[in-house]
Formats: structure tokens, C-alpha cells, sequence
């Protein structure tokens, strides 16, 4: 196995009536997020049950932190936090309580765990909250209070499972800011979510599900694929394409008698070098700058054809 802090190899899980994982294989480096996507019934849910060890897979191996999930179970449950989609907090207990609770559960002693909640609502932003019952809290800060719970007892991988879901735009945003300063501490993350734009803010890698597989049959790095150029004409000139396309380092994601979309290789001198050949071709160049790619371009790109 590799010394990625996740390791997935061949990983088949069944339910009764039908198979949720096909042979899934892919590493998360330590210190990323990485983002999974897909559409409902893609095996997301399964997948991250499997990472925490709380489904056995029926064939593959999953490694977290150096450690087999299968061979040891309770000592991945040391090493990670999972926050599942429902997740669920007494509500008669206050926040103190609560975190005192998830740390007493993961058998952190009573003179440590008080230290232990300090920091973890530290973490999360309820210092000022800590005598606040559970139930009177926002959907948002109960959602960091859950986050609060599954780091209680500094955790090094972090699964969070439609951590968005039901939050406003403004608690999302605090949730991202929340989310980079666990990585910025050195925890290692994967996000299953729906919203697209929200993981563009944090996302360093996507693993996009398709019916139980991963679609192109590994992450896709965000950040590697995030510059592209976007080519507009003043003139319209319906070579333009076949023109870059004859260029070297130069991949066409799009092309008309108007304008280009593409990718190209090399720095600032690469660009600046395609745009003089542009121009002393005789092409009428008014726009030439870099374009930030979209997570949900890639992901439809994915979906609906191959890997852009």
C-alpha cells in the first residue's frame, strides 16, 4: 500500500439485492479535502461508511493512517472523525456537555477531557456557547457542534457527509472557513456534498462517483487542472481551431469562429509566445486570459463524456 494517508484499493461492497462499490481505487494525500461528488444512489454514503469502519466491505482493502480498516476497526475509530448526514445531538445537553460526552465515549480521562472540550470548541467557534443547550442553538451552529463532537479527540482524517445540507449561505461560508482552518491544523478531509460551488472554496481533489465507480478511475486534482485559457475574437475566424490545435502544448476544450477555450502547458512565457503566433497568424485577438475552471464543469465533463 502506498503511504497516502487513505488508501483504497478494489473496494466491492453488496447490499442484498445489488452491488453499492464495483472495484473503487484511489489515495487521499495528508493535509487535503478532497471533495466526493455524485449523484444520489452513487455509493458516496457506502464509500465513507466503509473508510470509517462502520461497513465491511465484501472484497478490496481500505487503509487509514497506516492502519487496516478491516484488521482494526477501533483503532481507525481513535484516528478518525465521521459526521454522518443525520447526525444527532442531545438537545437537553449543553454544548459543554455534549463535547464532554463525545470525549468521555472515546475514552479520553475526565482531567483530560476538560482540555480536550476547551480546544475542540476552541476549534469550532462555541468558547461563548458552551453553556447554551443543544437543542436552542441555529441549524449552523449545530451543525459546528457537531463537527465539534467527531474532532473531540483529535482525530487525523476527517469524513464529513452532506455537512452543508440545510445551511444558509452565510453559515456555508462559515462552514468553509471552519473546514480550511481544520486543514490548516493539519487534518486530512473528504466532503461528500452536493453543492459545487461551496467545495470550489476548500477542495484540493475530486473523486466523482458514477453508479458505484469512480468516474475516470481516479481523483481528479483541482488544483492542477484549475487554469485554462479563455481565446476571444474581435473578427470571427472559423480556423481558429484547427490553428490550435496544431499547437504544441495546446489541448482545445472548445472552439468556434468566435473564441477558444483551452488548455495549455508551459508558464507565463508559453502564453505570451501563443498569443504573438495568434496574432502574426492573422488572427484579430481581443481577450486572452486565464479562466478559473469550475468544479461543475469537471463534473459534467465527467458525467456526460470523459475527463476535461
Amino acid at each position: 500500500m502506498s503511504s497516502a494517508m487513505i488508501s483504497v484499493r478494489d473496494l466491492v461492497f453488496e447490499y442484498p439485492t445489488t452491488r453499492a462499490l464495483h472495484g473503487v481505487s484511489f489515495d487521499v494525500n495528508a493535509g487535503s479535502i478532497t471533495a466526493l461528488v455524485g449523484p444520489n444512489g452513487s455509493g458516496k454514503t457506502t464509500l465513507l461508511r466503509c473508510l470509517a469502519a462502520l461497513e465491511r466491505p465484501y472484497a478490496g482493502r481500505v487503509v487509514v493512517d497506516g492502519i487496516d480498516v478491516a484488521e482494526n476497526p477501533r483503532r481507525v475509530h481513535r484516528r478518525l472523525g465521521f459526521l454522518p448526514d443525520f447526525f444527532g445531538l442531545y438537545d437537553a445537553l449543553t454544548v459543554a456537555q455534549c463535547l464532554t460526552f463525545a470525549a468521555r465515549s472515546h475514552g479520553i480521562g475526565a482531567r483530560a477531557a476538560r482540555a480536550a472540550v476547551e480546544k475542540a470548541a476552541q476549534r469550532v467557534d462555541l468558547s461563548d456557547r458552551m453553556g447554551d443547550a443543544a437543542g436552542t442553538l441555529s441549524r449552523g451552529l449545530r451543525q459546528r457542534l457537531a463537527i465539534g463532537q467527531v474532532i473531540v479527540h483529535e482525530p487525523s482524517v476527517l469524513l464529513l457527509d452532506e455537512p452543508a445540507s440545510g445551511l444558509d449561505p452565510e453559515a456555508r461560508r462559515s462552514l468553509s472557513t471552519l473546514l480550511l482552518d481544520l486543514q490548516s491544523q493539519g487534518m486530512t478531509l473528504m466532503v461528500s456534498s452536493h453543492i459545487l460551488a461551496e467545495l470550489e472554496d476548500y477542495s484540493s481533489q475530486m473523486l466523482i462517483m458514477k453508479e458505484g465507480r469512480l468516474t475516470g478511475g481516479d481523483p481528479i486534482q483541482v488544483e492542477a487542472a484549475a487554469q485554462r485559457i479563455m481565446i476571444e475574437l474581435a473578427e470571427p475566424h472559423d480556423g481558429l481551431g484547427a490553428y490550435l490545435q496544431d499547437q504544441a502544448g495546446v489541448t482545445v476544450r472548445r472552439a468556434d469562429a468566435q473564441g477558444a477555450l483551452i488548455s495549455l502547458d508551459g508558464d507565463a512565457q508559453a502564453q505570451h509566445r501563443l498569443l504573438r503566433a495568434l496574432i502574426e497568424a492573422g488572427f484579430v485577438v481581443c481577450s486572452f486570459a486565464p479562466t478559473q475552471q469550475r468544479l461543475e464543469d469537471v463534473y459534467f465533463d465527467e458525467m456526460h463524456g470523459g475527463r476535461s
